[in-house]
């Protein structure tokens, strides 16, 4: 093993070739070409192999990511995909959009020692994309039948990894979704330029093909009652996300648009749907001062598409500075390279036509959280141009206290920590709207576990009711 791993001495990082900005820029293609193999194997071999793998500890799927890092690096990639997939129903798509640098890479022993992690996301993205036009990504293929039927409320990340779980073990599942198209935020709420559309499309058609069933354009709660949905099913998991944007508390007289709204009104162009706010111009950056208040990760993405649809300019507002930022720095790193511009230490005061005005920061004690608060700096107001103000803010919980399921004070459904059951029996929840907006690999680890969790209680009350 030493002597095909632990060259990270001798071999330094080295990514998949980053298209040029320019370039990058002016479509809504990946950044990244493909790993050829052979770079594959050689940065899967930089790996140290620890006796105690910080990257999968740090890795919400628990992935047994030193594992597949050996076998790509010997080459042996079948096996290589079957192990990263055994723990993951989506690696290609973390591959893509977890903020590695936030969890595995982060932890990777190396990165911390000075030599450069282990490019983790990039060899994940290239095993599975690589098993995908091998054929090897098997169909789903229940080892029987069961009697037993299972609803599930929304189809993003954590819905379809509990889809494809539940319908493994036999269950007939059936997933509804307010949208038009199976994803959710995979589709919607991401970019291209992050996750191409083909890629949760063809996770999606092999749910379909193994069985699952789609009522899409079903918005729960008005299509159908959750009551009604209940009686259809034995057991239901609900796993809606979190949509409600976070306002704007500062005054304004301009239109302030919601992150979200812009972001699936730009995937929906890409996806050649006809959308009247983005012809009328209300949606589209392009000739336009955009200004993106917030630092998360959907602020990133609202900045890079509003540069990719033509903007004049486009400035990124956030109060607290860049090492204090929520969302990814890789992200805000690609985003500078594309010519974003960032305003740290500023808070918005009031936006009218024409302008957002701000006041800068200065960061003080740290909160209840840990993190230092921000203070505005006195007599230090200023304008900002702005034609296009977008609020990056974060998300809430919609109201789901209609449907009977306990919430939190923050609207969150409540559950048992171990078995993601909801008060309502035979009622499980999983994803954002137990956790609050969160990562996608969060979403999918949490829909792994409670579709576990509901074959554990059917199972049980099966036992019961034989008795």
């Amino acid at each position: 093993m030493t002597e095909r791993m632990q060259k990270f001495v001798s071999l330094g990082q080295n990514w998949p070739e980053k298209r040029s900005a320019t370039e990058r820029a002016g479509d809504f293609h990946e950044i990244h070409r493909a790993f050829i193999a052979e770079k594959a194997a050689a940065q899967a071999a930089r790996c140290a192999q620890c006796g105690v793998p910080f990257c999968q500890t740090h890795c919400p799927l628990q992935n047994n990511i030193p594992d597949w890092l050996r076998l790509t690096a010997e080459g042996r990639l079948l096996e290589a995909y079957e192990a990263s997939a055994v723990t993951n129903p989506m690696p290609e798509i973390c591959g893509r959009i977890c903020p590695q640098d936030r969890l595995c890479e982060g932890a990777c022993v190396i990165e911390q020692s000075g030599h450069g992690a282990v490019t983790i996301g990039a060899v994940e993205k290239y095993l599975t994309d690589t098993a995908w036009r091998e054929g090897w990504v098997a169909p789903i293929k229940p080892r029987g039948e069961r009697r037993e039927s299972i609803g599930v409320v929304g189809a993003g990340p954590a819905g379809l990894a509990a889809a494809e779980r539940l319908r493994l073990r036999g269950y007939k599942v059936t997933v509804y979704d307010r949208h038009d198209r199976i994803g959710g935020l995979l589709v919607y709420g991401i970019p291209n330029f992050k996750l191409e559309k083909e890629v949760v499309e063809r996770r999606s058609q092999r749910l379909i093909d193994g069985g699952v069933k789609f009522e899409l354009n079903c918005n729960v709660g008005e299509t159908i009652s959750f009551v009604e949905l209940r009686q259809r099913h034995d057991a239901a998991l609900i796993a809606t996300g979190v949509y409600k944007a976070r306002p704007l508390t500062a005054p304004h007289d301009q239109s302030v648009v919601a992150a979200l709204d812009y972001l699936i009104a730009s995937n929906r162009v890409g996806l050649g749907d006809d959308v009247p706010e983005f012809a009328s111009g209300a949606l589209d950056a392009k000739d336009r001062r955009v200004v993106v208040i917030g630092g998360g990760d959907t602020a990133m993405d609202c900045v890079r598409t509003a540069r990719r649809q033509g903007a004049k300019s486009v400035t990124c507002l956030y109060r607290r500075d860049r090492a204090n930022m929520p969302g990814s720095q890789r992200e805000a790193g690609h985003a500078e390279e594309e010519g974003v511009g960032f305003d740290w230490l500023a808070a918005p005061k009031s936006v009218s036509k024409g302008a957002v005005r701000a006041a800068r920061m200065q960061l003080g004690p740290p909160d209840a959280s840990g993190r230092q608060t921000p203070e505005e700096q006195p007599n230090s107001a200023y304008e900002a141009p702005a034609d296009l103000v977008i609020a990056a803010l974060g998300f809430d919980a919609e109201d789901l206290s209609g449907w009977g399921v306990a919430t939190t004070r923050w609207g969150t459904l409540k559950v048992n920590p171990l078995t993601y059951a909801t008060n309502l029996p035979g009622v499980f929840a999983a994803g954002d709207i137990v956790r609050g907006a969160s990562l996608v690999v969060w979403a999918i680890r949490e829909g792994r576990d409670a579709a576990d969790a509901m074959h554990a209680w059917i199972q049980e009350n099966a036992k019961v009711a034989a008795e």
